[in-house]
């Protein structure tokens, strides 16, 4: 069923009962979930205009700023990305992983947001750009990047 609890082979930090929660906020808005390094890698690599993909995670920045800011971004900009993928950082390790690779230059970071356009890499904001900013700031970041890449 979809939205149900998917197990993986990496082991999870976190009780999936715990951060049902919060998957489910991106879930609802239509992000899809990718669980599994193939879902990752189908994902970026085999999808045609604008990726999203969000590093999902239980801290509060992601929770205060990160998720809000996304999705209110997404609301507002008139420019969006066509598709949108999300992995939650501690629960869905390798597919976790497996999304950071293909941000090349920088560190690995939750909560965080990166952007692809035809399976490229084009745009990436850290947690040191999300911790401390309101949902507000962080849209029109995202909105300002959507308007430079997601001219599909």
């Amino acid at each position: 069923m979809a939205g149900e609890p998917l197990r993986t082979s990496a082991p999870s930090r976190y009780p999936e009962e715990f951060i049902w929660p919060m998957r489910e906020e991106l879930r609802r808005a239509g992000f899809e979930e990718l669980r599994t390094e193939a879902a990752v890698t189908e994902f970026v690599e085999n999808r045609t205009g604008t990726q999203l993909v969000v590093v999902n995670s239980v801290c509060g920045c992601a929770a205060r700023s990160a998720r809000p800011g996304v999705l209110l971004a997404l609301q507002q900009s008139p420019a969006r990305p066509r598709h949108l993928g999300t992995v939650f950082a501690g629960a869905d390790v390798e597919a976790t992983a497996r999304a950071r690779g293909y941000c090349t230059g920088y560190k690995p970071s939750s909560p965080a947001v990166a952007l692809f356009r035809d399976g490229q890499f084009v745009y990436m904001m850290e947690r040191h750009q999300i911790e401390g900013h309101n949902a507000q700031s962080i849209a029109a970041e995202l909105a300002r990047a959507f308007a430079q890449h997601c001219q599909d």
